[in-house]
């Protein structure tokens, strides 16, 4: 359902958002992001939902409180819901006990609130609404597709860079390559093998991400090619590692609208990626390669690693279109300045 095209009667001026978020990660980086772009534009934030003053409360994914969010929603408080896919990857992999329920509980919390306390549901992509309505069904609330943006003068191919001028780099950037999520190494690395191998190219493969020690050690005994693991790269030296790369393997499968890729393109760093998730939402003929996966990426089926290695090559050798189109794609469609409009103009229509 979509929203209306009536012109709010409020204005938004206070706004509360849910839960405050600390560390690294995509969630985190996004509410500081909306937060400087909602702040710049006169409106204040708080992350207090007995605040009295707050007319709207944005959930970023799901929240604990779930009493006082139902209380603020009792009050007349706006709920807006941000979503991204769901907890999917522990129901096809062994990922522990304590993951999968932790998993499941993080599903059931974001349901309960799509389906009985948000007034409106942005969605990061859409794929992510696709993939909700066919779990849960369509709601009857107002909702709207917001990509992720960035501050295209900081994420910008403009500045320091450490590109190899003897060899192809080939980076990885996920928050934490764990939880299921280690086959994205796995892929990487065989990627890179192929490349080295088969296409007879000097590559190398930099990973930036949480990393276990024994899985780290375990892909550097098996590394033929130079292999670099940079652990939790900062926020702020991520447009550095992005320039520095020839590009952007995106490994996450079924991925909403993954912040990496966003960085990346903005960075000019074409990316390369399997045809899962928002990928193809988000990533233009110009601005990367975006390869049929082989078979069912929900069932993990072996990826068609030859075929990635083609694109991968086809990447290398037209690097100053697919750097001119990565960029040109950010410009164009993943900006934060619209993505902050549109969150506020989703959020002023439902006052």
């Amino acid at each position: 359902m979509h929203p209306g095209n009536h012109m709010p009667s409020t204005r938004l001026t206070r706004i509360c958002l849910v839960p405050r978020l600390s560390g690294m990660g995509g969630m985190v980086s996004f509410q500081q992001k909306l937060s400087a772009g909602l702040s710049s534009r006169g409106v204040e934030v708080c992350y207090d939902l007995h605040d009295p003053k707050c007319q709207a409360a944005l959930v970023i994914g799901g929240t604990r409180d779930l009493a006082g969010l139902w209380r603020a929603r009792r009050k007349g408080m706006i709920i807006l819901q941000r979503l991204n896919g769901m907890n999917w990857l522990h129901r096809r992999r062994r990922t522990g006990v304590k993951h999968f329920l932790r998993a499941e509980y993080g599903n059931a919390i974001l349901t309960l609130i799509r389906s009985r306390l948000a007034h409106r549901i942005v969605y990061q992509s859409q794929f992510s609404q696709r993939w909700w309505e066919r779990v849960h069904g369509e709601t009857t609330v107002p909702s709207r597709v917001v990509y992720n943006g960035v501050d295209l003068q900081v994420y910008s191919p403009e500045g320091n860079h450490h590109r190899p001028l003897d060899r192809f780099q080939v980076l990885l950037v996920e928050a934490s390559l764990g939880g299921g999520y280690e086959m994205g190494l796995e892929t990487a690395f065989q990627l890179v093998e192929r490349l080295q191998t088969v296409h007879h190219l000097p590559i190398e493969l930099r990973v930036a991400g949480g990393v276990a020690d024994d899985l780290k050690l375990y892909w550097q005994n098996r590394a033929s090619f130079p292999l670099h693991f940079a652990g939790k790269v900062p926020a702020q030296d991520i447009p550095e590692t992005d320039r520095s790369a020839h590009l952007l393997y995106s490994a996450d499968l079924n991925a909403a609208c993954p912040n990496s890729v966003v960085e990346a393109l903005a960075c000019g760093l074409p990316v390369l990626a399997f045809d899962t998730g928002a990928l193809s939402e988000l990533v233009g003929a110009d601005a990367g390669r975006i390869v049929a996966y082989g078979g069912d990426p929900w069932r993990l089926d072996p990826p068609d690693i030859p075929a990635l290695a083609e694109a991968a090559v086809d990447l290398f050798n037209d690097q100053e279109r697919y750097r001119s189109g990565a960029r040109l794609q950010a410009v164009s469609s993943l900006s934060l300045d619209a993505m902050v409009d549109q969150y506020l103009e989703f959020i002023q229509a439902g006052l």
